[in-house]
Formats: C-alpha cells, structure tokens, sequence
C-alpha cells in the first residue's frame, strides 16, 4: 500500500465543513462518514478527517486550540497552474471561507491563502519548479 496522509482537523459544525470541502471540489468518502466525522478526499493520497470536536476530542488528551484565534498549522496545496490558485480560493471564498492574506507571486511561485468555515488555515499555490531560483 502507498503511504498516504489523514490529516485530521477538529470543526464545530460537521455538515457545514462538509459542504464547505465538496463546494471546493472535494467529495466525501462515505465508507468512512458518520455523524462524528467525515472523509474528504483530496486525492488519491491526501484524505482531510474532518471530526465533530468531541469526537476528535478521543484522540489526544491536549486541548483543541480555537482555530479561529490560534494556529495550529499551515496546510499547503499545490495546483497545476496560476488560474487554479485563483479558482480555489474564489470557490472557497464564495462557500463560506475567508480570503486571508494577500496573494504572494515570486515569479516562479504564486500562492493564496484562505481560510476554511472553522478558521483552519489554507495555502494554495503554484509552483514552476524549473523557475526556482538557484540561491534560494
């Protein structure tokens, strides 16, 4: 089997986190949804475990930080191009998300950030590797 990532993130109001994720494009995994948590499938390899808090709450014995005030981490996705960048956060935005910071674009990178319905942070970019600075 291929390693794969589920990065599992805490969200107050499952089904909203839900729509929010399938209105970017990304469907839901129904074999392993229920009333406590939701699979949502980046791509093959890349699943989001979205969990009601108290669910998710089983799992570690830290708190959950407010994820509208704290952050827990950066999660990064790369595109195929420029436009896509651009047609993710637009989506984001339009279901409910916040367009965070303003776009960055190094020549051979252009990244976006919004964030999701549950303040969890999202970096979207673009990046032509064959551009990269040699001194970086």
């Amino acid at each position: 089997m291929k390693t794969k990532i589920f990065l599992n993130l805490a969200v107050k109001d499952l089904n909203r986190a839900i729509s929010f994720f399938n209105e970017l494009g990304f469907p839901t995994n129904p074999k392993f949804t229920n009333d406590k948590g939701a699979c949502i499938v980046i791509s093959e390899s890349i699943f989001v475990m979205l969990l009601v808090k108290e669910f998710y709450q089983t799992f570690t014995k830290k708190q959950i930080c407010d994820s509208t005030t704290t952050s827990e981490a950066l999660m990064a996705l790369s595109v195929e191009t420029r436009e896509q960048v651009d047609e993710m956060v637009e989506k984001a935005i339009r279901a409910g998300g916040t367009d965070y910071q303003q776009s960055q674009d190094y020549g051979w990178m252009y990244q976006r950030t919004f964030l999701d319905v549950d303040g969890h942070h999202w970096e979207v970019f673009f990046m032509d590797e064959s551009q990269i600075p040699e001194n970086m």
